[in-house]
C-alpha cells in the first residue's frame, strides 16, 4: 500500500522524544515548538489523560515514510492545506489551472494571429 500525504504519521526525523508532537505539527502546520509547549501545559494542568493520549498516539501511529519527505516548504504548506480543507484545495488548484489555460489561450491567440508588422519582419529576415 502506498503512503498517503493526508494521514497522520510520527515524525521521527524532527522528534524530541517519540515524534508525536513533531507529527502533529507536520499534520496541522502549527510550529512544533507551540505544539510541544501546549503538550507540556496540558500535561501540567490536566489529569494523566494527556500522557495516555500521547503514548497511545506514539504506539498506534506509523512512522512517516521516507518518500513523503517534503522537498520544499511550499510542498509542506500545500499538503497541510489539503489535510485542513480538501475542498478548498481542489478549488484553488482548479482556479490555477483555469488561469494557466487562459494565459495559454492568450499566447496561442498572439502567436497564431496575423500581425502585419511581425509578418513583414519575418519576410525581411529571409
Amino acid at each position: 500500500m502506498t503512503p498517503r500525504h493526508t494521514k497522520f504519521y510520527l515524525d521521527r526525523h524532527n522528534k524530541k522524544w517519540m515524534g508525536v508532537c513533531a507529527g502533529i505539527a507536520d499534520y496541522t502546520g502549527i510550529d512544533v515548538t507551540l505544539v510541544r509547549i501546549g503538550m507540556v501545559v496540558l500535561t501540567l494542568l490536566g489529569s494523566g489523560m494527556t500522557v495516555l493520549a500521547y503514548l497511545a498516539a506514539a504506539w498506534l501511529a506509523p512512522n512517516k515514510p521516507q518518500e513523503l519527505k517534503y522537498e520544499t516548504p511550499e510542498q509542506a504548506k500545500f499538503w497541510q492545506g489539503v489535510r485542513a480543507s480538501p475542498a478548498r484545495t481542489v478549488r484553488d488548484v482548479r482556479s490555477r489551472f483555469r488561469e494557466l489555460d487562459r494565459r495559454l489561450a492568450d499566447v496561442e491567440t498572439y502567436v497564431t494571429s496575423s500581425h502585419g508588422r511581425l509578418a513583414r519582419e519575418i519576410e525581411q529576415l529571409r
